[in-house]
């Protein structure tokens, strides 16, 4: 099979943990943009979705799946049972490294505020220590170069992503040269920075599972020691 196989496999894998009836959250990214695909031949089973991204909000609507905004779903007292989403790292205890497609901090927002978390990948996206993709920090254009700064101290090797503005009008910065063995606190001290919106880091809420496609099959799998 080769990757694009995979990521259908994984894609059409998802929709068995959805919640009939029910609400959705959807991510963005490749293996999303195959998972919305399948989505959109089951619309009747899913009440909408809420979106990470504009760009999978238009793939959504494309699909017939009606797009709700999160703070009115929150303020009805509406429950999103399951939130499908990639990742560009993943790790044993299913911690992530994410925002390859610069929609980090909505992608971040709408996991927090789903039951359960479904990070969909193929195996490639699997290694031992987060780190070896370049990781993203969102940051306020004002922040850039105090933020670059802070993030050269930890070893990296911070780097503007040319001609990109993300969703919430911010740059991000993708940090290479990082061997992220504490993802959990790396997150929480890069996150406290003055003029960073989000790091890429999902470590102190990573995914609940893991579908992961492999030439195989697509193999379920949970946190490390859960």
């Amino acid at each position: 099979m080769d990757q694009n196989e995979l990521k259908r496999a994984v894609a059409r894998a998802a929709i068995d943990h959805l919640t009939s009836g029910a609400l959705v959250g959807v991510g963005s990214g490749s293996t999303v943009n195959l998972f919305i695909e399948e989505l959109g031949r089951v619309r009747d089973r899913v009440a909408g979705a809420v979106s990470s991204s504009e760009a999978s909000s238009q793939r959504l609507r494309a699909q017939g799946i009606e797009v709700l905004d999160l703070n009115e779903v929150l303020a009805s007292g509406r429950e999103i049972p399951v939130y499908v989403d990639g990742a560009d790292e993943i790790n044993p205890a299913l911690q992530m490294i994410k925002g390859g497609g610069a929609a980090l901090t909505r992608e971040k927002i709408v996991a927090a505020a789903c039951r359960r978390f479904v990070c969909i990948v193929d195996e490639s996206k699997c290694v031992d220590v987060l780190g070896r993709y370049p990781l993203p920090v969102e940051v306020i254009p004002m922040a850039r170069e105090l933020v670059a700064a802070r993030l050269r101290a930890l070893g990296g090797q911070p780097k503007v992503r040319d001609g990109v503005v993300t969703d919430n009008g911010q740059l991000i910065l993708d940090v290479a040269g990082l061997r992220i063995a504490d993802a959990a606190s790396m997150e929480a001290e890069i996150n406290q920075w003055p003029g960073v919106v989000t790091v890429g880091l999902f470590a102190r809420k990573g995914a609940d599972v893991a579908l992961v496609a492999t030439p195989g099959g697509v193999e379920q799998r949970l946190p490390a020691g859960a």
